[in-house]
C-alpha cells in the first residue's frame, strides 16, 4: 500500500475532526472495525460505537486544529504522530493532544484497526488586570 493512501487517509480524519463532522469520520472506517480509543479500554467493534464516540465532538469541543507526520508505513499499517489542538467546551479550556496512531487499512482504504496512545496538555492564558 502506498504512503499515499495513509496521508490521504490522515487527511481526511483531520478535516473529519476539525469541521466536527461525525459521519464524515466514520465514513473512513470499515465495518469490521477494531477502535481502540483508549489501550486500556476494550475496542469498539463496530461502525455504530465508533459514531457514539465522535457524535461528542460537535458539542464538546471547537477551533479544532489536527496535523499528524507518519513515522512508519508497511504493507497496510501505518505509525503516525498526530497533534490537535482545540477549546472544550462548555469551560472554554485550550487543550493539546500530542499523540500516536497505529491503524490498518483495507484494500479500500478504510481503516479496519485503530489504537492510540496521547498525552494531553491544558493551555492556560494569562489574564491582565489593570
Amino acid at each position: 500500500m502506498s504512503d499515499n493512501k495513509f496521508t490521504d487517509w490522515f487527511k481526511k480524519l483531520g478535516k473529519a475532526w476539525s469541521e466536527r463532522d461525525p459521519h464524515q469520520a466514520v465514513n473512513l472506517f470499515s465495518k469490521d472495525v477494531e477502535y481502540y480509543e483508549s489501550v486500556f479500554d476494550s475496542s469498539c467493534d463496530s461502525l455504530d460505537k465508533v459514531l457514539e464516540l465522535w457524535k461528542v465532538i460537535p458539542t464538546n469541543q471547537k477551533d479544532v486544529t489536527f496535523d499528524f507526520d507518519i513515522i512508519a508505513t508497511k504493507n497496510n499499517l501505518a505509525v503516525a504522530n498526530w497533534r490537535v489542538t482545540r477549546t472544550l467546551l462548555p469551560m472554554n479550556k485550550k487543550q493539546i493532544i500530542d499523540g500516536i496512531f497505529v491503524i490498518k487499512l483495507n484494500d479500500e482504504g478504510r481503516c479496519n484497526y485503530l489504537k492510540q496512545w496521547r498525552t494531553v496538555k491544558y493551555a492556560f492564558s494569562t489574564l491582565s488586570v489593570s
